[in-house]
């Protein structure tokens, strides 16, 4: 039924093409949910009046955040070709698409990561400094804590964005739904390998919302 209805399309590439995508997403999601923790942190414990208050590093901080942040993904991919190679040995595949997913990604996050921790009641953390709380203390037992509903719903966001960028990668050869899209569906004119592999990175997403949704729901004390 389903080879009639979709005569171009070859149903084990596009299983192949799925399990890379969720391959790269999973991988550059949780790569991304650390290093936008420790830099998110960065900018919070180092601005004026944080634990680490410290202008140089909250400068140079800030800087490396906005800087990536801004650099459109497609460029951004083109700007790594020579990390990437070195890295990875390879500038095509699923592997070699995932320095370009977590350098783009990590910035956005952290800044997500920034605002929820600011939006946590500062006599939350002035408590647990009268009660003798170390920094430390005050971080893995106030600010993550406290903050994890906002975390979890800013990493979700970031997952999704994430989805799309590779589906971008997918057209410089990274492999996925993204590569299967543009080689087999937009070049050759097959548009029903174009419409499937859209489907099933719509379906991802909702998944993700979905379970991103529940987490935050679970979480959130209010």
């Amino acid at each position: 039924m389903l080879t009639n209805l979709f005569p171009n399309v070859d149903w084990e590439d596009m299983w192949e093409a799925t399990l890379e995508t969720l391959y790269m997403t999973v991988i550059s999601v949780s790569a991304t949910f650390v290093l936008g923790i420790i830099l998110g942190l960065l900018l919070f414990l180092t601005e004026r009046g944080g634990l680490w208050q410290n202008k140089p590093i909250q400068t140079v901080v800030a800087a490396v955040v906005n800087i990536f942040r801004s650099i459109p993904f497609i460029i951004l991919i083109i700007l790594l070709v020579p990390f990437t190679t070195w890295l990875v040995g390879s500038m095509l595949g699923a592997e070699a698409a995932l320095p370009a997913l977590i350098i783009g990604a990590a910035p956005f996050y952290a800044r997500m990561v920034e605002i929820a921790l600011r939006e946590i009641d500062k006599g939350v953390i002035e408590a647990a400094k009268s009660m003798g709380a170390t920094d430390w203390q005050i971080i893995y037992k106030v600010l993550l804590p406290e903050s994890l509903p906002a975390l979890i719903s800013g990493i979700t966001v970031t997952a999704i964005a994430l989805i799309s960028y590779t589906a971008m990668a997918g057209v410089v050869g990274a492999g996925g739904l993204g590569t299967l899209a543009f080689l087999d569906g937009f070049q050759r004119n097959q548009n029903d390998v174009t419409l499937i592999a859209t489907i099933i990175i719509l379906v991802i997403v909702f998944l993700i919302q979905w379970m991103g949704d529940i987490l935050t729901q679970n979480t959130d004390k209010r």
